[in-house]
């Protein structure tokens, strides 16, 4: 992994009940991230979602924010590490600007997010979201709350879809 991992922010990470196919799927398949990829409490804007998980491949998300009267969180980056049912590392671009959304500037600052599958067998599998970047008077625990929150949205998808 090429990235400059001193700048460590957070991870998140958990065991699921599901195979690692199902689990890479949930993360892998646009459709799939567009039911789950946001906190349990808000809801990903319908047909914002883009994702080629390969080297090279976007990946997009917007998670709408409205129930808080605050702007919509615009999320984008390109994949540089894959790793199929293993790895998944990419860039992540933040705005809450929508026309910045669409022109999708990957010239402009980003975050590293790594990505981490493993077998456990059995039908059982285990995921780490990683975050690495400057987060000048961000607030880390918040964010990885937030993470956190996903999470809790992804396994409750895994509950109720065969994959």
């Amino acid at each position: 992994m090429s990235f400059d991992k001193s700048k460590f922010l957070y991870s998140v990470e958990r065991d699921f009940s599901v195979a690692v196919g199902s689990l890479w799927h949930a993360w892998a398949e646009p459709a799939a991230l567009e039911q789950w990829y946001c906190p349990t409490v808000l809801k990903v804007v319908p047909g914002s979602v883009t994702n080629e998980s390969v080297v090279g491949g976007p990946w997009a998300v917007a998670v709408d924010v409205s129930a808080f009267d605050m702007p919509n969180s615009y999320f984008y980056g390109t994949y540089s590490e894959v790793e199929n049912h293993k790895l998944m590392v990419h860039s992540m671009h933040h705005t809450v600007d929508a026309s910045e959304f669409e022109a999708k500037d990957y010239s402009t600052a980003a975050h590293t997010v790594v990505v981490e599958f493993e077998d456990r067998g059995d039908g059982q599998s285990w995921c780490k979201f990683s975050q690495y970047g400057d987060f000048a008077g961000g607030d880390v625990e918040r964010t990885k709350a937030g993470m956190t929150s996903y999470f809790d949205n992804l396994e409750a998808f895994l509950a109720t879809t065969l994959v």
